[in-house]
């Protein structure tokens, strides 16, 4: 197999370059990822079918990964309740080494081969769920082990790689390649992987929450209030939609709890 990811970057003496000179190569790299990701549309789209039927029956979304893979699955996972309003047992990301490795890389946790199903299993995982494997070199031993397992026990499995021919695939239902090539440096799948990893994990949360009627329009009807800013945007969703004040927009919200229920409460008197 041919590891992309560990390529010799296509730019050398990165300490001798202005700034100037280091942003610019950036940028040149970062706009080839988006272009790539197109690439994939016709491998995502099967994927978020799957998920939107297993979560339609009271499914879930699982996401492993470990290192930035797995930073980038929990934090993906962590921003569907507050936008989607759903809840956090949903959509979930679990990452090599638990919650401390969010922060601080946790040694040798992703090389244990057995701990992805053990912490799947301690969210009952079951044969309604999907499993979705991020790993940019795909062949991580913690992301490896998890998604053989999952299908080993009859559950859907996704990836999300960005080398082809790499391991992860044949323990996938559902492979998503993204060949971005070699890093600005070397090795470093922080940078471009994982920037392809997150425009992936937006598409398939957002692709899925559409098809499950958490969007109406083009707005975040049943987005959680927890904040300012979010109740501030609440008001102004009720009161363009229903052409009233945004005094009476907050008195609706304060009564229904939600965006959704105002709009269609008031819709129904």
């Amino acid at each position: 197999m041919k590891r992309i990811t560990e390529s010799d970057s296509l730019y050398d003496r990165l300490e001798e370059k202005r700034v100037a000179e280091i942003l610019t190569d950036i940028n040149r790299e970062d706009k080839k990822v988006a272009l790539t990701v197109e690439q994939c549309l016709s491998s995502i789209e099967p994927l978020v079918n799957t998920c939107v039927s297993k979560l339609t029956e009271g499914g879930r979304l699982f996401y492993i990964g470990a290192g930035t893979s797995g930073r980038l699955g929990v934090l993906d996972a962590s921003e569907c309740p507050p936008t989607f309003g759903v809840g956090f047992d949903m959509v979930i990301g679990l990452i090599a080494g638990g919650d401390t490795a969010i922060r601080k890389a946790v040694e040798h946790a992703e090389d244990d081969q057995e701990a992805a199903w053990s912490d799947l299993e301690a969210y009952n995982i079951n044969a309604m769920d999907v499993v979705v494997g991020v790993a940019a070199s795909g062949t991580t031993p913690y992301v490896l082990g998890g998604l053989r397992s999952a299908r080993a026990h009859g559950i859907v499995t996704g990836c999300i790689t960005c080398n082809p021919g790499a391991p992860i695939i044949a323990y996938s239902d559902f492979p998503i390649v993204a060949e971005v090539g070699p890093e600005y440096i070397t090795g470093s799948t922080r940078m471009k992987s994982g920037t392809a990893q997150k425009m992936i994990l937006n598409m398939i949360t957002t692709a899925t929450m559409i098809r499950l009627g958490r969007v109406k329009g083009n707005k975040m009807v049943d987005m959680q209030l927890t904040n300012d800013k979010l109740k501030e945007r609440a008001v102004n969703l009720v009161s363009n939609a229903l052409n009233i004040s945004k005094v009476k927009a907050w008195d609706l919200l304060e009564k229904y709890g939600s965006v959704r229920k105002a709009i269609e409460q008031k819709d129904a008197e």
